[in-house]
């Protein structure tokens, strides 16, 4: 974790037999830091709803942008959630998927939590911020528990319809997330 960029290359390790080219991340510690930041998420939303106090809210949307950006900015291995993840983490040993699908997933989060900044931070309240509280909330937890990068799939999609560029940094991805050769229909 000491000497870690946001575009690690493993160039000395192979996943299903095959040297890896495209920067990498670890997907146990991308899930463990879904996980610590939906429950940072869900505590603030609670305490917002149901006690209709709404500073631990701004502070959560704060402090969840800029986690965001430092992700994007400097890696996971950087930021203040990916760093207590990597800890949370260190005993196991790495599965590395492609960071580009993940990094795509994390400016959505950005996207995300940069609106919720701006509107709790305004006195915003009701249905919107609520809702993408929850949706936030939502992805983090098919991230964590699931195993479902929702933000990887769309990038995957956009791929394969060609409103994406093909990159070489799609080898190693969870689940076949950014396979791009079209999928065909079950029939």
């Amino acid at each position: 974790m000491s000497n870690r960029s946001a575009t690690d290359v493993l160039e000395a390790r192979t996943a299903d037999g095959r040297q890896l080219t495209a920067p990498v991340v670890n997907e146990h510690q991308v899930r463990a830091a879904a996980g610590t930041t939906m429950m940072l998420g869900v505590v603030a939303f609670a305490y917002a709803y149901f006690e209709h106090r709404f500073w631990l809210l701004q502070a959560a949307a704060s402090f969840l942008f800029f986690e965001f950006v430092v992700r994007l900015t400097f890696g996971i291995y950087r930021s203040p959630v990916g760093l207590l993840a990597g800890w949370m983490t260190r005993r196991q040993p790495p599965e590395w998927i492609s960071a580009k699908p993940k990094r795509f997933a994390w400016t959505l989060g950005l996207v995300l939590t940069g609106f919720m900044t701006i509107i709790t931070n305004d006195g915003i309240r009701g249905w919107l911020p609520r809702s993408i509280c929850l949706t936030c909330i939502t992805l983090m937890w098919l991230e964590s528990v699931l195993d479902l990068c929702l933000g990887c799939e769309i990038h995957g999609l956009l791929v394969r319809r060609g409103w994406a560029r093909k990159d070489a940094a799609y080898e190693v991805c969870a689940h076949g997330a950014c396979d791009v050769t079209p999928r065909r229909s079950a029939s």
